[in-house]
């Protein structure tokens, strides 16, 4: 039985499965703001982001021996009209700003938001750009730079140029 939370929302919403089966898998967001969430049962659920939200998707798997899965995706849901990439569990898919797999590199990740969130910013709010920048020294063996207010006002100010 499907029931959801919250009314639904017209438009074009980019949905996420999340799926908890205790020790086994677990999907989750880290952060970001769902427009919209629908519970098809004890185990799983749907939340729906709106275009131009951005959210981390944490997804970890284990079997009788181990993690097998360990992975976040940073992704900002496009646009009707904008290109996308495909990702499991995220339909239609979308920009894809961080993809990393390993679990000393999601935990890496994972501080990395963390930090922003100690100096007081929701991560949704940070550059696109950082997590880009982010994923690109983690891919190629780098250590990614902490994020900073500085580095954040230089983004809202490109952004209010921009706008």
């Amino acid at each position: 039985m499907m029931r959801s939370t919250q009314p639904a929302q017209c438009g074009h919403l980019t949905t996420v499965e999340l799926i908890w089966i205790e020790k086994r898998i677990e999907h989750h967001i880290r952060f970001g703001r769902p427009a919209n969430e629908t519970i098809v049962d004890r185990r799983r659920r749907v939340v729906a982001f709106a275009p131009g939200s951005i959210f981390a998707f944490v997804r970890w798997a284990a079997n009788d021996f181990g993690t097998v899965v360990s992975r976040i995706d940073i992704v900002r849901a496009v646009l009707p009209a904008e290109p996308y990439q495909t990702l499991p569990y995220i339909r239609p898919g979308g920009e894809i700003l961080l993809k990393i797999a390993g679990w000393d590199k999601v935990e890496r990740v994972l501080q990395l938001v963390d930090a922003i969130e100690a100096i007081g910013l929701d991560p949704v709010e940070a550059a696109p750009d950082y997590w880009r920048q982010t994923h690109n020294r983690m891919v190629t063996g780098g250590k990614p730079r902490a994020y900073s207010l500085e580095q954040h006002r230089a983004f809202l100010l490109r952004r209010r140029a921009t706008s």
